[in-house]
């Protein structure tokens, strides 16, 4: 069983309980400490979903701690303090995954072809009004910011879906890439489903609608051009690890503002 699975099962579930800060890193530094003294070595993704896992761990041990949601108490719901933390998390891990994959097919497949060239202004999010910068996304009300999150994540639901599809009938595709863009696809659909509950906390009421930007790189997916299909894999993949990190970076920054008043 995958340990980013376990997590899955309660990411963004009532029955949490409450920890301090300073009691989940030590838990989660003695961990991976213990880990890797024991020979156990660690790469950025797995110390990513270690700490997916024994956060959630330490969020549900009632020992010494309070319960968000009492027994019995009706319409309970996670504090924001707790989903931002844990949409935080999940939306750096995904960014991390999507950046080893994009270089490990760049590096098997991409080298000296001259794709990187081709790749500007050409992901289907582009025409999407993004900040440019730190600046401008600092400027920007914290309402459009969730919005474009919600916008930028509903986006990618049908290109990773193709991606993980067709990537199978890649010729000698690593194991490796394709376990990331499955695992991608999966936490996608789970930071999409704890922004909506975010959205909902922050502005109860307000019916979202769903806005996304239309994907139609299908057909270059499975062109019989072999250079050309590889292009639109790498471009795809370009473009899932800029956007993913446009959200991670935003979360960062909503997260900052409406749970520490920036004073972070």
């Amino acid at each position: 069983m995958k340990m980013s699975k376990v997590y899955k099962a309660n990411v963004w579930g009532r029955g949490v309980y409450r920890t301090t800060r300073s009691s989940l890193a030590k838990g989660v530094s003695r961990t991976i400490t213990t880990m890797e003294s024991e020979g156990l070595t660690l790469k950025a993704g797995s110390r990513l979903v270690l700490l997916l896992l024994v956060s959630n761990l330490l969020l549900c041990k009632s020992v010494a701690s309070l319960p968000v949601c009492p027994s019995g108490a009706a319409n309970c719901q996670v504090s924001l303090q707790d989903l931002f933390d844990r949409a935080v998390i999940l939306s750096h891990y995904i960014h991390n995954l999507s950046s080893e994959m994009f270089n490990e097919f760049d590096t098997r497949y991409a080298q000296g072809k001259g794709f990187f060239t081709k790749t500007i202004n050409s992901c289907h999010t582009s025409s999407l009004p993004t900040p440019d910068d730190k600046e401008q996304a600092e400027q920007t009300k914290h309402e459009d910011l969730l919005s474009l999150v919600l916008t930028v994540l509903r986006s990618w639901n049908d290109p990773l879906y193709h991606l993980v599809t067709e990537m199978r009938g890649l010729q000698e595709a690593p194991d490796t890439i394709l376990s990331r863009a499955i695992e991608i696809e999966e936490q996608n659909k789970q930071l999409l489903e704890g922004m909506e509950k975010i959205v909902g906390q922050i502005q109860p009421g307000v019916k979202e609608n769903e806005v996304y930007s239309v994907w139609s790189g299908l057909p270059s997916l499975q062109m019989a051009d072999e250079d050309a299909r590889l292009f639109a894999f790498y471009n795809l993949l370009h473009c899932l690890r800029r956007d993913s990190n446009k959200i991670d970076n935003y979360l960062k920054l909503l997260k900052c503002r409406l749970i520490y008043n920036n004073n972070c």
